[in-house]
């Protein structure tokens, strides 16, 4: 489905998150960056994970990295929360969710407010009551 300017607003803001993998530590980290320092095994290439979620951090890190010539990669994850499944749900828009829920809560409200409509007024009462009788 394709995603609205609210949608990706909300997965860039409170969804997304960026992990830099580095060789070595840069001379100077953003403040805001987690950093990790990654198990020796065999295989690894990266041995520092910097996880940032604000895009000036990130761009200030890549900066620092660029200007130690540090070989660096970078990979834009979902973040591990409660409210990730809710924001983000995989392959649909919250969006459209929203509109068709607001739409069926509108619908529903209207089709009680006939309905009670109907029940105050006697006559269609009295109406209903005798065309039921007459089907029986």
């Amino acid at each position: 489905m394709q995603l609205t300017r609210l949608d990706r607003y909300l997965r860039e803001r409170f969804v997304y998150e960026t992990h830099v993998y580095t060789l070595r530590l840069p001379e100077s980290i953003p403040a805001g960056a987690i950093a990790e320092e990654l198990p020796d095994s065999p295989g690894r290439k990266f041995r520092h994970r910097f996880i940032l979620r604000n895009d000036k951090a990130v761009g200030a890190l890549i900066e620092s990295l660029r200007n130690g010539n540090q070989m660096f990669t970078t990979r834009v994850v979902d973040r591990e929360a409660w409210y990730v499944p809710i924001l983000a749900p995989q392959g649909k828009s919250v969006t459209w969710w929203l509109i068709w829920a607001a739409a069926s809560g509108l619908g529903i409200f209207g089709l009680v407010r006939v309905a009670q409509a109907a029940w105050a007024n006697e006559e269609l009462r009295r109406n209903v009551a005798e065309a039921l009788q007459l089907f029986k």
